[in-house]
């Protein structure tokens, strides 16, 4: 995703971020070093939390794959976007992508030691997401009723 996207879960952060701060005090060293390392922490989220990029670090956690395999393996997704994931995961050290000088060309993408090291922690969201499934559908329902009951008494 380009640097100039915001999504409305960043543009909230740093919305709080920004009322945490007072106008007349200059910020100390701790604020700004930690305003650094949350936006950091905010771009590296934004590339790894993305969904596509979530389903693909999935499809290679168990081998090596080429393009349309991927494309076989993760459901829905564009050639134009799982281009661009892959370009994405390439450029952040995440997956090497391998070319062969054969007619025709073979490219082979695999997860890299870092991209390996993804594949815990997105499994454990993953689990988290399963056990609670059914609690946040519960709250959502709730709070979509709720919604609609305001908006009728209007």
């Amino acid at each position: 995703m380009s640097s100039t996207y915001m999504s409305v879960r960043d543009k909230r952060i740093k919305s709080a971020m920004a009322r945490q701060e007072t106008p007349t005090d200059e910020p100390n060293e701790a604020q700004v070093e930690g305003r650094s390392k949350c936006q950091v922490v905010l771009e590296i989220l934004d590339h790894i939390g993305d969904k596509w990029t979530v389903m693909v670090v999935g499809a290679l956690a168990q081998e090596t794959l080429r393009f349309n395999a991927i494309m076989r393996a993760v459901e829905g997704i564009s050639h134009r976007m799982l281009t661009l994931t892959l370009r994405s995961l390439e450029r952040d050290g995440l997956v090497k992508r391998t070319a062969y000088p054969t007619i025709p060309p073979k490219v082979e993408y695999e997860l890299t030691e870092l991209g390996r090291s993804l594949i815990v922690p997105l499994s454990s969201l993953g689990d988290w997401a399963m056990h609670h499934r059914v609690a946040i559908e519960t709250a959502q329902q709730q709070f979509d009723a709720g919604c609609n009951r305001a908006e009728r008494t209007r």
